[in-house]
């Protein structure tokens, strides 16, 4: 099954991987005509078309074109204007068939009432509907129930909300129901009258990460939002040694859209941290390193975030070591959605974390975890990474020139980066923002996928202006490119790598 939701980001992502949204459309309004000359003999078949707005009501209008080049008598019912840009130009072509189709363009609702014909076909309220038809859609549809002949519903009947199956208003009652791509989980109540076509929606779609992802899961803030809505996130890391490492995750977290920022170092390394921005707040731990003694300061600043960030520049002194696994071991009594990167990782290795966790290994990381080398297969590593995310009950994020996401069910795959990526810093980036998506309450495995792919997409545009020459501090910079326009922004891709093992 597929929801509403999800599979309006496959059309995205079909699109940005050169199959336009057009051609679905073409392929859905084909599959309503094949369906219905399976049933009729098209001659001389009288059709009605109730047309809304939107994709369905473009699906429609393909339909009716078809249908009318088959022979049928076909008149189209309007109501109102589709903005929809691919049903606009299916308009276009239906205008110009003056001949052979009739249109009607319902500006009142006095004009209907039920019609005897062959075949109805309801193109009137898709897949974004919810709620209550409004006018004028509640007496369309009534007219459309009321009116004889063998009825057609594109995708989902209108008036059922399509990953409920509720309908509080009006809704229209198929003989016959065309879904495309997938079952939606509103239609299980009508799974004997529904079929499901396929539209071309490429696989690739599914698999890899694109921007329809993104589009679909990333929220706009509220104007009555206030502070610490949009998440606030802990950094635990830094020693004597590495300051930069959750800088860099602190700043991508705060470019990605997190309120508020925390980063807890020992006490020199903080007041490092402290000049490189006004924007970070900076919790300054007793010691040189990270101890385990620090877990008493530590654990208010737990409480309050939203997400913590464990790992990124802590180093592996013995008593940081120990410090990782009993921070761990805290968050875990907490179920506190975490991201475990780095050094923490290595302390870490081979226990079983938490389903609210995130790990981000690179290959090198990968091994000391888990016990064993990364497959050189991208079709044994997807393997592989869902197996190890089963066994350390996870999602696990491993790095790589594809990434490979899985939380022991599912995976995805990211192929958006470059060769530059593999500087210092570029995984600090990432577990920034990978944080600040669970942050904004997108489960973990969500934020994994679209956390590496905003990250390499963003390292990518860097790629373009600055070539080979780029550093972690310029995929901060182009985070708001990728989340402002994902579909622009995915055009700036680099490398198209085909996984030909």
């Amino acid at each position: 099954m597929i929801s509403s939701k999800k599979m309006r980001a496959l059309e995205i992502n079909s699109e940005a991987l050169g199959v336009p949204t057009l051609l679905l459309m073409e392929n859905a309004g084909r599959n309503i005509r094949d369906e219905i000359i399976k049933r009729f003999n098209p001659e001389g078949l009288k059709v009605k078309v109730f047309v809304g707005h939107g994709g369905k009501g473009g699906d429609g209008l393909v339909a009716a074109r078809h249908l009318a080049g088959d022979g049928a008598e076909v008149e189209v019912f309007l109501f109102g204007e589709n903005k929809h840009k691919d049903a606009a130009l299916n308009l276009n072509a239906i205008e110009e068939m003056d001949y052979s189709v009739k249109i009607t363009e319902v500006k009142d609702i006095s004009q209907l009432s039920p019609v005897q014909t062959d075949v109805l076909i309801d193109a009137m309220l898709g897949t974004g509907f919810s709620g209550k038809p409004r006018e004028p859609f509640a007496t369309a549809i009534k007219v459309f129930n009321e009116s004889k002949g063998f009825k057609v519903s594109i995708d989902v009947p209108s008036g059922v909300d399509p990953d409920t199956g509720g309908a509080p208003g009006e809704y229209v009652n198929p003989d016959l129901i065309v879904t495309f791509h997938d079952l939606k989980p509103g239609l299980q109540r009508f799974s004997e009258k529904t079929v499901v076509k396929k539209i071309g929606i490429p696989k690739e779609a599914e698999i890899y990460v694109g921007p329809g992802d993104v589009v679909i899961n990333i929220r706009k803030r509220d104007y009555r939002a206030k502070k610490g809505d949009n998440g606030r996130i802990l950094i635990i890391g830094g020693s004597h040694t590495f300051s930069g490492a959750p800088t860099l995750s602190a700043l991508a977290a705060l470019r990605t859209g997190a309120d508020l920022v925390y980063v807890a170092s020992p006490e020199e390394t903080a007041r490092i941290i402290a000049g490189f921005s006004p924007d970070l707040i900076s919790i300054k731990l007793k010691g040189r390193n990270i101890s385990k003694e620090n877990l008493e300061e530590l654990r208010p600043w737990v409480d309050r975030a939203d997400v913590v960030v464990i790992g990124p520049g802590m180093g592996m002194e013995p008593e940081t070591v120990e410090a990782s696994r009993v921070i761990v071991d805290y968050l875990k009594s907490l179920n506190k959605p975490a991201v475990i990167d780095a050094d923490a990782l290595k302390a870490n290795a081979g226990r079983e974390l938490y389903p609210n966790v995130v790990i981000t290994p690179h290959a090198g990381e990968f091994k000391i975890f888990f016990g064993e080398t990364v497959k050189e297969s991208i079709r044994e590593r997807v393997k592989q990474v869902i197996d190890a995310a089963k066994r350390c009950k996870c999602t696990v994020l491993l790095k790589g020139y594809v990434d490979v996401v899985s939380n022991g069910s599912e995976f995805r795959l990211n192929k958006t980066g470059n060769p530059a990526l593999a500087i210092g810093g570029t995984g600090d980036t990432l577990t920034g923002i990978v944080a600040t998506f669970m942050a904004q309450r997108i489960d973990p495995y969500t934020s994994a996928y679209m956390g590496v792919f905003v990250n390499s997409l963003a390292g990518s545009i860097a790629y373009q202006k600055l070539g080979e020459h780029l550093v972690a501090t310029d995929i901060v910079d182009h985070i708001p490119e990728v989340l402002n326009n994902p579909v622009e922004a995915f055009k700036n891709k680099v490398y198209k790598r085909i996984i030909k093992d």
